[in-house]
């Protein structure tokens, strides 16, 4: 085999890459439906996440970065959700070029009050399928990947979540 023949995936990663395609293509719109009667989309509602678990807010960079969000992105879903009255973007008191994003106790309360049907949703369509050993397994393959993207790609996953953060 000659350097520039492609490596065709062998059966186990056939496999894996046509399970993986599934979830990503019948899973994630799967999960949409929890936010669509709120007029959202999950990476709002992952935005919700992420500044619920930052006390003091988030520069939107740093935001953008965490979500791996162009500026452009960001702003757009920003606006929408500063307009539901969920999240608060103000300037920063010691450096006026930085821009900071709260989530509001509207935004708070509107999390928590969703939160138990996504998490419902993400345990029927991944976890409730899988035993202990496959879910250390899926978490050990998944954190392998989003750490190998994470190198190339600004505000991928570095690690495991903080205890206690809120799942997305």
């Amino acid at each position: 085999m000659s350097d520039d023949e492609p490596r065709w995936l062998d059966d186990t990663e056939q496999r894996a890459w046509l399970s993986l395609l599934a979830v990503v293509l019948v899973g994630f719109p799967e999960l949409e439906r929890t936010f669509r009667p709120h007029g959202l989309v999950h990476v709002e509602y992952g935005l919700l996440s992420a500044l619920s678990n930052a006390d003091d807010g988030l520069r939107l960079s740093d935001l953008a970065g965490k979500m791996n969000m162009t500026a452009s992105r960001l702003s757009h879903r920003m606006r929408k959700l500063v307009d539901l009255g969920y999240v608060e973007v103000t300037g920063d008191a010691c450096d006026g070029r930085v821009t900071i994003a709260r989530i509001t106790e509207s935004g708070r309360r509107f999390a928590d009050e969703v939160a138990p049907a996504h998490l419902a949703d993400v345990r029927r369509l991944i976890f409730d399928h899988l035993d202990r050993a496959q879910t250390t397994a899926l978490a050990d393959a998944l954190g392998t990947i989003a750490g190998k993207l994470g190198e190339t790609c600004p505000g991928a996953p570095k690690g495991p979540p903080a205890p206690g953060a809120r799942a997305v």
